[in-house]
């Protein structure tokens, strides 16, 4: 059982932050949690806040960091994180993990352990450039670190599998770029404040999750 279950997770794209906090969520019975399923969830429930991104999503433009924020909000405030949550992909940037905190404390809560994913650019490279999707259902697979058990065929639907031109390494290249531009500038934040935790995301699955939940305990 762990101990640290208000969670952030941070990792350049490609260190398999999603795959691990699946796996959490299911061992550990912790809601995941992106800012893509708050905006769909939001949206879908046509609430105020959704009504306010639709419009920003509607018309191209980014939606607003006090707006991500305030549906992050909502969503923690929400009976199934009472005992514990797993952020991913929310803070991004240092100005919306000032928000962040002020939401949190505006909720009664707070940050238990942020976990930074550790893996070499070469390996992130390879990790990004290997992804493959279902033309059929649109499942996600990596021939590196989550390969479908039967090559070139999705396990969800039988579909086939296939490469999207975005999957190549010079769009790897700049979500990397972007990634140490913006984020990165949060591991030194959370660092200070004495929430940082490091692992070793470039071992294979089993192993990185082990020392997941050495960091969580």
């Amino acid at each position: 059982m762990i101990g640290k279950r208000n969670l952030v997770f941070l990792g350049a794209p490609g260190a398999g932050k999603g795959t691990l906090a699946a796996m959490l969520a299911e061992q550990a019975a912790l809601p995941h949690i992106s800012t893509g399923d708050i905006f769909r969830a939001e949206m879908k429930q046509g609430t105020e806040l959704g009504r306010q991104a639709q419009q920003y999503v509607t018309s191209g433009g980014l939606v607003p960091d006090q707006l991500v924020a305030a549906m992050v909000g909502s969503r923690l405030a929400q009976p199934d994180c009472a005992s514990g949550f797993i952020l991913d992909g929310f803070p991004r940037t240092l100005p919306q993990a000032d928000l962040l905190e002020q939401t949190l404390t505006g909720i009664g809560r707070r940050l238990d352990r942020v976990v930074l994913f550790e893996v070499t650019r070469e390996l992130l490279l390879q990790r990004l450039t290997a992804r493959i999707v279902c033309r059929a259902c649109g499942a996600t697979f990596n021939r590196m670190f989550s390969p479908p058990r039967k090559p070139g065929c999705c396990d969800q639907c039988g579909g086939e599998l296939y490469q999207r031109p975005d999957d190549s390494l010079a769009t790897a290249e700049e979500r990397l770029r972007v990634f140490a531009e913006q984020t990165a500038p949060l591991v030194p934040y959370y660092e200070q404040r004495g929430l940082l935790a490091r692992i070793d995301a470039g071992a294979d699955k089993a192993d990185s999750f082990q020392a997941l939940l050495q960091v969580l305990a």
